[in-house]
């Protein structure tokens, strides 16, 4: 299975190899690149908040891809090229937690999850609790990625972080340890029946994990199983490309569109075609997809639906079916470039179109919540919205504007070991895939 990372770097090393080079002459021996030189040189000298010149040349980079106009077209920073590393290995040194932004800007961290037998759970730390300095430095208003940052580290080394937990603080030591991410989780739900969610297809240790839950549900006589790719993002190709041949003998997984509408060939072990393997798994098979189900979390529904292998139960996938080469940079950054799109087998286009279900159901697991904003009030004034029974209150700042937003159920994350969590009363969509798949 790690043929998978050894043929990845291969393909972008040969990829750039056969590029042509741009010599320094080729591109300021035009009137626009002697402009960006020129445009450099007096930013960098007279402008009135000087920025450091790596930082301007970055932007240029940066400005560069974004004339694509492609939302996945798009430099990545050296640092987060690193981290982005770290998380496609599976594994890094750090304290044991998930966390998600603090606020709607993206900024401050909020605990999302602990893992069992981390250095964050050994040391009291809770769900819910929030980020408010590490190691003497405030860091409730920076951005989410740079307490991850922060939080990560050399193994061993030790790192003292204060969190706030409701109206109180609380300040811990905690030893940075090694962190394996674990992307798969599992369980049997009621009539013996499997269940396995893949959060993303970007840790490359998924390709050890997914195998290893088939083989649990073997020993357990597990002949249905229900496979949960709603909120998964997508990731590696190569990853969900063996995720679909666990489940396939024969046949395209996808498709390939080059440039120009020519077909292109998928880089990857079995060039993109399934294989019959003993390992395989026969048995009845459902997909949960929501409008969070991305990328190749849509090209393996896709492969599932075209080869009538499995049915799909939930909402239509988001819609993205056009793959970035990853451009390792001179700098250590990262270089993100729209080149080929995604098809299905029978040649379906997934970009901007998703894959529809099967059987279509709503996501129940987090209600919507309820918002509203105004002006025109007194300062001060109270502002109540009545829905049904409910009322919901908030008050005008001094210019009379108002706000409220309703704080949104948190969600029960995983605690890293693999065990999945499910709410068969909440979850209506996998209340009805456990219908589904037992229909005769």
């Amino acid at each position: 299975m790690l043929i998978v990372a050894g043929a990845l770097a291969a393909t972008t090393a040969v990829g750039y190899a056969q590029l042509r080079t741009y010599t320094p002459a080729e591109v300021l021996g035009t009137p626009t690149g002697q402009t960006l030189l020129q445009a450099l040189t007096v930013v960098d000298q007279i402008a009135l908040k000087p920025v450091e010149r790596e930082k301007l040349l970055e932007g240029a980079i940066k400005g560069m891809l974004a004339t694509f106009e492609d939302p996945y077209t798009r430099y990545v920073a050296p640092v987060e090229a690193a981290r982005d590393a770290e998380d496609q290995q599976g594994e890094f040194f750090g304290i044991g937690v998930t966390f998600v932004a603090a606020d709607a800007n993206g900024n401050g961290g909020r605990i999302e999850g602990v893992y069992k037998g981390g250095a964050a759970e050994k040391a009291g730390v809770r769900p819910g609790d929030v980020f408010l300095k590490i190691d003497g430095q405030d860091v409730s208003k920076i951005p989410q990625n740079e307490i991850v940052g922060k939080v990560r580290g050399k193994e061993g080394v030790p790192v003292k972080i204060t969190f706030g937990r409701g109206e109180g603080s609380y300040e811990v030591t905690m030893t940075r340890a090694r962190v394996t991410i674990v992307s798969v989780q599992s369980t049997v739900l009621p009539g013996n029946v499997g269940y396995v969610a893949l959060n993303d297809f970007s840790n490359l240790k998924v390709l050890q994990q997914f195998p290893q839950v088939f083989a649990d549900f073997k020993a357990k006589g597990i002949d249905k199983v229900v496979f949960d790719l709603r909120d998964n993002p997508g990731g590696n190709l190569c990853v969900s490309t063996a995720v679909v041949d666990q489940f396939l003998s024969s046949g395209d997984i996808m498709k390939v569109r080059m440039r120009g509408g020519e077909a292109g060939s998928v880089e990857c072990p079995g060039a993109g075609k399934a294989s019959n393997q003993a390992t395989d798994y026969k048995g009845k098979l459902v997909v949960l997809t929501n409008g969070g189900s991305a990328s190749a979390s849509e090209i393996t529904a896709g492969a599932l639906q075209d080869a009538g292998r499995a049915q799909i139960v939930g909402e239509k996938t988001f819609g993205k079916g056009v793959v970035q080469v990853v451009q390792p940079l001179v700098n250590g950054g990262r270089a993100h470039i729209t080149f080929e799109e995604w098809l299905t087998p029978k040649g379906r286009s997934i970009n901007k179109e998703g894959i529809k279900p099967n059987v279509q159901v709503a996501d129940t697991r987090y209600p919507k919540i309820v918002t509203y904003s105004g002006t025109g009030v007194q300062p001060g004034q109270k502002v109540t919205v009545t829905i049904g029974e409910r009322k919901l209150e908030t008050t005008a700042d001094a210019e009379g504007k108002f706000t409220f937003a309703e704080s949104p159920k948190p969600r029960v994350v995983p605690a890293g070991d693999g065990q999945a969590i499910v709410d068969l009363k909440t979850d209506a969509q996998l209340a009805k895939a456990l219908e589904v798949i037992n229909a005769k």
